[in-house]
């Protein structure tokens, strides 16, 4: 099976997750400064959540278009990055209306590290149906950014218990680690 099926289906996913986000964005009652400082909570958190929704269809773009073939394995794996990632909108509702407690905090990171194994998972899934020795598998390498990218949200977890904010900031800074895709992937498509 080639890749533009499987891509396809996922960038309609994606972009239904953002809509989702948006519209749980309301607009401000009132017309003045306060009124509009009172949604920016929400903005700043639709922010916290567009940013790995988009750099997770980024990087998924590059990541199938170096695939030479997809299994039904693949297939799985990919369908469970997307239950993970439909999860981001509800968390981040949570985290709107209660961004300063914890357990909101801790179930942000806990999607965030679910859909981030969830790539690492797909990945090897994808190694799988190339071959270990394929020209995919050398690209990926130690796949340092995904080792980190799970190990930073395991953290945000832990962290969020601690000081909510903090939780936060290792989520962004996992989601701008992957701003740029890995140019090996890029040179393999």
């Amino acid at each position: 099976m080639s890749t533009g099926r499987v891509e396809a289906f996922s960038d309609g996913v994606m972009a239904i997750i953002i809509t989702i986000m948006a519209f749980g964005i309301e607009p401000p009652i009132g017309t003045d400064l306060e009124a509009l400082g009172e949604v920016v909570p929400s903005l700043l958190v639709f922010a916290l959540s567009f940013a790995p929704i988009g750099t997770y269809w980024n990087n998924h773009h590059h990541l199938l278009s170096a695939a030479k073939k997809i299994t039904p394995a693949v297939m799985w794996a990919n369908l469970h990055l997307l239950f993970w990632l439909c999860l981001v909108p509800v968390v981040t509702a949570w985290v709107a209306d209660h961004y300063e407690e914890s357990l909101p905090a801790a179930s942000y990171a806990a999607v965030c590290l679910l859909a981030g194994a969830a790539y690492w998972l797909l990945t090897r899934a994808i190694i799988g149906a190339n071959g270990r020795d394929s020209d995919f598998a050398r690209a990926i390498g130690s796949d340092l950014k995904g080792n980190v990218s799970v190990v930073a949200y395991s953290a945000a977890f832990v962290l969020a218990f601690l000081s909510p904010f903090a939780c936060y900031a290792i989520c962004l800074a996992v989601a701008l680690m992957w701003i740029i895709p890995d140019r090996r992937l890029r040179e393999v498509s």
